[in-house]
């Protein structure tokens, strides 16, 4: 076999170029593989490119579906982001106030202009504030629509009671999902109650 990457003659049977390294039985496997697998553009980052507004956007549902994220954690993840992003406001905000007085005092021609830079840090901090409220408030009313779009889809059978903890003065046990044993221990339910 002739090695592509050094074009050394090398022995059939070994699996790398005893010269450049280059994986011999690579290239072997690509050359014995079927003709009829194509390179298949659709799975690239190419055909991503030139999808359509509604396409991209089912793609990268299933993205987040497969990665486990749920209109939940994209909320959580908002409002995270909104109390970062406040935060960073008012910290430039804080830093450009003193900056800026400081050189106000040595420039006294400009020290109007300057004294008012802080002003920039609002602008993050307001980003910030509406990122947390649409996290809290619009957000989770998507949430809600897409919870109950998912129940009213839902078959009949596959509906859940929800579960929650009683109050603690009870005695009322929680209802639990079905087990293996299930059908196996009703049988001694009915034999003690015939025995009393």
């Amino acid at each position: 076999m002739l090695c592509p990457r050094c074009a050394s003659n090398q022995n059939d049977d070994i699996k790398f170029c005893t010269f450049c390294g280059a994986n011999l039985q690579a290239v072997r496997e690509a050359i014995e593989a079927p003709e009829g697998k194509k390179f298949d553009w659709s799975n690239t980052w190419v055909a991503e490119m030139f999808m359509s507004g509604q396409a991209a956007e089912m793609h990268k549902l299933e993205m987040e579906r497969r990665l486990g994220i749920t209109p939940e954690v994209k909320r959580y993840n908002e409002v995270k982001a909104g109390v970062i992003v406040s935060a960073v406001g008012i910290g430039v905000s804080i830093f450009l106030y003193f900056i800026m007085g400081a050189i106000a005092l040595n420039e006294p021609r400009d020290a109007e202009l300057l004294s008012r830079i802080w002003l920039a840090g609002v602008i993050p901090f307001m980003v910030g504030v509406a990122l947390i409220i649409n996290g809290l408030v619009v957000s989770k009313k998507i949430v809600q629509a897409i919870e109950r779009e998912q129940e009213k889809n839902m078959p009949l059978g596959e509906a859940t009671p929800a579960r929650g903890l009683r109050a603690a003065d009870t005695s009322e046990f929680i209802p639990t999902n079905f087990s293996v044993t299930d059908q196996t221990t009703r049988h001694l339910e009915s034999t003690e109650r015939k025995i009393k």
